[in-house]
């Protein structure tokens, strides 16, 4: 996983919780890294799992409702990362429709071995996206929060149901609401 995903929660714990809470974090997991990354860098994704899991007992939050809230965090934090590539939709639902096309693309430019999760989407209808996400890291969870943290910047009200798959994949069904 590259290093903006660690970076990124780190911060999100520092502003949410405390610098504190963010040390702890670290100091109590079980990180091969010793808990310093850099945004480019690449790490082990159990040691994003491993900070999600120690977060979770030092809040007393599930770690669904952590992934989820890092996911709309992060999302925020792309927005003003790499404006010109979220800016260059008009509207959520265009944007997760071609997540793999376009976002993907351009982030395999900026991160060449990155090995990002796989999208693929269908429209069946102008207000409605069925987007399934397949990932051997299996984090539906954050993709969740990314989704919503998506549709909030477009202002976009939408419902959000997941179903699992055998095969590990997760379809996630959205629907905007006018």
């Amino acid at each position: 996983m590259k290093g903006v995903v660690f970076t990124e929660l780190v911060e999100m714990v520092e502003s949410v919780f405390s610098a504190d809470i963010a040390d702890q974090m670290i100091e109590n997991s079980d990180l091969p890294s010793g808990g310093v990354y850099t945004a480019v860098g690449t790490y082990d994704h159990a040691e994003i799992v491993s900070l999600v899991v120690t977060l979770s007992e030092l809040t007393g939050l599930s770690t669904d409702a952590l992934q989820q809230a890092y996911g709309r965090h992060l999302f925020g934090r792309f927005v003003v990362l790499y404006p010109d590539l979220v800016n260059r939709f008009d509207d959520g639902l265009d944007l997760l429709e071609d997540v793999e096309r376009v976002v993907h693309a351009e982030v395999l430019k900026l991160y060449p071995d990155a090995q990002l999760p796989r999208f693929q989407s269908t429209r069946p209808g102008r207000d409605e996206l069925e987007l399934v996400y397949r990932s051997p890291r299996q984090m539906a969870t954050l993709a969740h929060g990314l989704i919503e943290g998506c549709l909030a910047h477009f202002e976009q009200d939408a419902s959000i149901e997941r179903t699992p798959h055998a095969d590990d994949a997760v379809t996630f069904h959205i629907r905007c609401r006018r």
